[in-house]
């Protein structure tokens, strides 16, 4: 193949098929450790529906398929591709369900072989030149940010002009491959259209289920990127860059009022910006705004530790319902060695900071950092339970290609495979591939496993649960959609599988 692809012909308006292929069922691509959850939670493909949107104001033809939602099998997209034709097909994909996804590529450009067929995501991101030499059926990787890469591509493959032009892509050339400049992260976020858009067109929002959120919800983001140095955490690292971008606050709210006119069935709002919270002053203009909004919405953000009280209380005014915090570890020298940037004792002031402006707090943990041991481990669960947060979720470290956790691992020869189908288990629930000195995958697991059970089996734990349902009736959907999935994961012990949750 040469740089400039010859096209069957020159389109006035392009056919393109963005796609989550099928995996396994309510398999969640999009979340920053790709899995099937214990909780039932679903993410909608948020980064494909950005793409979806610039690619439809510029007066192309697309479709936006989400297959673990919605239930599209293989055969069924065989059956669209012959019927539509797609010139450009541009499918997401993640570290573990990589091997099926470049399959399903491959059935589908058997029914189409002059569609073009462009991954994105993480993954391939981070391996570009892998990721081209193992799926053979693919001809182009778009890296990072892809919204106006694809952009660009469908100009250029349109026009019949080199694909050399097309920044941010990688693509193979005369035996090689050709990887033309990064492209600059998007700065003018305010110019993407909305998000709930997209949602409203092409998916059915009732498919999507977020275990901390009431339902229904939709996800949207205000900002990208992080300045923060975690070196486990994926999105930074391989997506969307390590410097926070973000929307104007009077372009966030337009968009709350659009949910709330064209979505009314909308409870709530998640708000994944991977550090909501990162630029204080924004955070409380833009809390300020959404409170005079009034438009009946309440959110979740993602947030760290280290919020201050006055800032809490603001995005309490505004109808923040949840913060989802990293904690990580209980340890203080662990937390060192992963650069979180922040101490125990600062997490146990922002709890009780947290709980004094009326916010609920989703705990994340995790187990096999470096510097791991068996007795920094109790300290992770100890503090747990005592920061008692209103959820809380167990994790092996997960590393992914193109994190220094991924390079870490490699390098001290803790990894223990290179398949990537082994991030996941057979059932599409989190794994372990971390094998540390004195702490072996197997028991990673295990402690993820007894850890939850000792979380949530608390007398004073379930006590306040039932409180939560009885007192707050518009909680009772939420908790009891994510107890059906979760609790018989809850029970099961001393699984090789049972990994975090």
């Amino acid at each position: 193949m040469t740089d400039e692809r010859p096209f069957p012909e020159h389109l006035p308006q392009m056919r393109v098929l963005m796609l989550n292929p099928p995996f396994l069922p309510r398999f969640s691509r999009a979340q920053r450790s790709p899995a099937v959850t214990k909780s039932g939670t679903l993410y909608y493909p948020i980064w494909l529906a950005y793409a979806t949107g610039v690619l439809e104001d510029a007066g192309l033809q697309v479709r936006l398929i989400d297959a673990p939602a919605d239930g599209t099998t293989l055969d069924q997209l065989r059956a669209l591709v012959a019927e539509w034709r797609p010139h450009l097909l541009v499918t997401d994909t993640s570290t573990p369900s990589f091997d099926n996804d470049m399959r399903v590529v491959q059935e589908l450009k058997a029914v189409q072989p002059a569609m073009f067929c462009v991954a994105v995501g993480p993954h391939v991101s981070a391996l570009p030149d892998e990721t081209l030499a193992l799926a053979p059926a693919l001809d182009a990787v778009a890296r990072h940010e892809y919204e106006y890469t694809l952009l660009d591509l469908a100009r250029t493959l349109t026009a019949g002009g080199p694909l050399n032009s097309v920044t941010g892509l990688s693509f193979r050339q005369d035996g090689g491959i050709i990887h033309t400049p990064d492209r600059p992260f998007i700065e003018d976020l305010d110019a993407l259209p909305f998000v709930t858009r997209v949602y409203k067109t092409h998916l059915n929002p009732l498919h999507y289920f977020y275990a901390i959120t009431p339902y229904p919800q939709v996800a949207i983001v205000t900002g990208r990127g992080c300045p923060h140095r975690c070196v486990y955490c994926v999105y930074p690292q391989t997506f969307q860059g390590r410097r926070y971008r973000y929307r104007s606050p009077a372009n966030v709210v337009a968009e709350f009022e659009y949910i709330a006119r064209e979505l009314p069935y909308i409870k709530h709002v998640f708000i994944e910006d991977d550090t909501l919270t990162v630029n204080r002053e924004r955070c409380r203009e833009l809390a300020e705004r959404l409170r005079q909004a009034r438009t009946g919405l309440t959110f979740t953000a993602n947030s760290r530790a280290d919020v201050d009280f006055e800032t809490l209380k603001a995005l309490k005014a505004a109808g923040c319902r949840m913060l989802c915090v990293g904690f990580e570890s209980g340890d203080d020298e662990v937390l060192h060695q992963i650069r979180k940037g922040i101490t125990t004792d600062r997490m146990r002031r922002f709890m009780r900071d947290a709980r004094r402006a009326g916010i609920l707090v989703h705990g994340c943990f995790m187990a096999g950092c470096p510097g791991e041991t068996r007795a920094s481990l109790e300290r992770t669960l100890q503090l747990a339970k005592e920061l008692n947060p209103d959820t809380a979720q167990f994790f092996p470290l997960m590393v992914y290609p193109g994190t220094e956790a991924y390079a870490w691992a490699e390098r001290s020869g803790y990894l223990r495979t290179r398949d990537f189908r082994h991030w996941v288990t057979e059932e599409g629930l989190h794994n372990c591939v971390v094998d540390l000195p004195g702490l072996r995958a197997e028991e990673l697991v295990a402690w993820c496993g007894e850890a939850r059970r000792q979380f949530y089996l608390r007398p004073r734990y379930i006590f306040s649960k039932l409180t939560q349902i009885t007192s707050h009736p518009d909680e009772f959907v939420r908790v009891v959609k994510a107890a059906r999935a979760f609790l018989p994961f809850l029970f099961r012990r001393h699984m090789r599988r049972d990994a975090g949750g």
